[in-house]
C-alpha cells in the first residue's frame, strides 16, 4: 500500500477515504474489521470514514439481518474543485475491475505486503 518516496518519505496516491470508498466498492458486504485489515488503518479511522461517506452521500448503509450492507453512489461528484463536474463512478469502476482481474491471489493485509526497495 505505501511506498518510499523519492525522498524517503511514505505516502499513498489515495486517502484513506479513498482506499475505504475502493474496498467498499469491492464488497458492498464487508464489516469494517475486514475493510481496516485491507487498507491498513484502524477499525474506529474506518468507522469515521464510512460516517463521513455516509454523510455525503457517497454510499448507504442498511442493515441486512446482523450485517451491514453498502450501496455506493457512483454520481457523487469528488470533492475537491479540481475534478469539478466528475463522478466517483468512473474511477472506482476502473479500481475494481483491477482488482477483480487479480482475484486468483490472495490479498494480504497491507503489514503483510512486500514492498521493493528503488534500485
Amino acid at each position: 500500500m505505501e511506498a518510499d518516496g523519492q525522498h524517503g518519505s511514505r505516502w499513498t496516491l489515495l486517502t484513506g477515504h479513498g482506499h475505504v470508498l475502493v474496498e467498499i466498492a469491492r464488497n458492498p458486504q464487508a464489516r469494517i474489521r475486514d475493510i481496516s485489515s485491507i487498507v491498513g488503518l484502524t477499525e474506529r479511522t474506518v468507522q469515521a470514514i464510512v460516517a463521513d461517506l455516509a454523510a455525503e452521500g457517497y454510499i448507504t448503509r442498511a442493515r441486512v439481518g446482523r450485517r451491514t450492507q453498502y450501496t455506493v453512489n457512483p454520481e457523487t461528484p469528488f470533492r475537491h474543485s479540481a475534478q469539478e463536474g466528475l463522478r466517483v463512478g468512473p474511477l472506482l469502476d476502473l479500481l475494481t475491475a483491477m482488482a477483480d482481474t487479480d482475484t486468483a491471489k490472495p490479498r494480504a493485509a497491507p503489514a503483510a505486503r512486500m514492498t521493493t526497495s528503488p534500485d
